[in-house]
Parts: structure tokens; C-alpha cells; sequence
């Protein structure tokens, strides 16, 4: 399982799967505690990157509309 370090080199999808991968290797519960706490973890920072590219999505679109909204008015 790569570290964290690489968290910021993931797009979205990459993220994203690997976290469904992550919780779906927690959910079989076959992982000692140890494992079961890194894939935690792993987890928690792969929904943060998740998190992040959705916020900037968001924070995108709103800045479109509000381009298009302006352009709109001015005309």
C-alpha cells in the first residue's frame, strides 16, 4: 500500500477506488488490528483527497457561473 506522501499526486478516480478497495478490505475483517489501523488510516486520507477535488470542483463552477453571469450582464 503506498504512503501518504503520494495522496497528492492521485486524481479524484484514483482515489476514489483505492478508498472502495480500503473499505472493502476492512469490511471482510480478515486484517490483524494493526493492518485493519493502517488501512483505517489510509482511509481517512484518501476521503480528504477526495474531499479536496470535490471543493476545487466546486470552487471551479461556481467561478464559471459567476463568469457566465457576468458576461451575461454586461451584454
Amino acid at each position: 500500500m503506498p504512503v501518504n506522501d503520494d495522496l497528492a499526486e492521485l486524481s479524484y478516480e484514483q482515489a476514489r477506488d483505492e478508498l472502495i478497495r480500503v473499505v472493502s478490505e476492512l469490511e471482510q475483517g480478515s486484517s490483524t488490528l494493526e493492518q485493519s489501523l493502517a488501512l483505517w488510516e489510509r482511509g481517512e486520507a484518501l476521503a480528504r483527497r477526495c474531499e479536496q477535488w470535490l471543493i476545487g470542483a466546486k470552487e471551479r463552477l461556481e467561478a464559471a457561473r459567476a463568469g457566465a453571469e457576468a458576461a451575461a450582464s454586461a451584454e
